[in-house]
């Protein structure tokens, strides 16, 4: 992959959930110029082990050969459902870059304390490794995980798409577009398909 091509699209990935069951993700395709050419939905299980699913769910309902790398707003979401980029990279052939946005001292903790005994669930986080900081010509720092693309250029890209602030625009329009969809369902999303049950 080029990163400096112009015509490279980034799916952008957000969730937004006010329930106490599912969350809503959305996706977002963005060209590099900040044209947006494609959306797609899927559901993650609120405090579920689903989100990785979920994510390669997402991308594979878009049919789409041009995608060149995916952006997704933190491994960590749905209050505790991980997503292992890893596993979305090997599903998808794709890089992944995953972005938060503070400084954190790790999950370790709470992930014991919300679920005692949850070997599984901790493993995942821990799995996650540790996340690289980016300094962006915004003058932010933000916080990657990436997988299947160098340090180097998944900071390159995050530069290229950040317009202002902090967050990159595929993710930012993903985190709107999730946001709506879940205000305008009254709190519960989009209607679920037999996948998403």
């Amino acid at each position: 992959m080029h990163v400096a091509k112009s015509g490279l699209r980034a799916l952008g990935i957000a969730e937004s959930y006010s329930g106490r069951e599912r969350s809503t993700l959305a996706g977002v395709v963005m060209r590099k110029d900040l044209r947006i050419d494609g959306a797609a939905f899927a559901r993650v299980t609120v405090g579920g082990s689903d989100a990785t699913d979920a994510v390669v769910r997402l991308y594979t309902r878009l049919a789409r050969r041009d995608i060149n790398i995916l952006m997704i707003g933190g491994s960590v979401i749905a209050w505790y459902n991980i997503i292992d980029p890893a596993a979305v990279h090997q599903a998808t052939g794709l890089p992944v870059v995953v972005v938060t946005y503070e400084e954190s001292e790790g999950l370790d903790e709470d992930i014991r304390r919300h679920f005692p005994g949850d070997v599984e669930r901790l493993a995942a986080y821990r799995r996650l490794g540790d996340r690289v900081p980016v300094r962006l010509r915004s003058g932010y720092t933000l916080f990657v995980r990436s997988c299947g693309i160098s340090p180097e250029d998944a900071a390159r890209l995050c530069n290229d798409f950040t317009f202002e602030g902090r967050v990159p625009e595929p993710i930012r329009v993903a985190r709107i577009v999730a946001r709506g969809v879940v205000r305008s369902s009254g709190g519960v999303g989009f209607a679920p398909d037999d996948h998403d049950r």
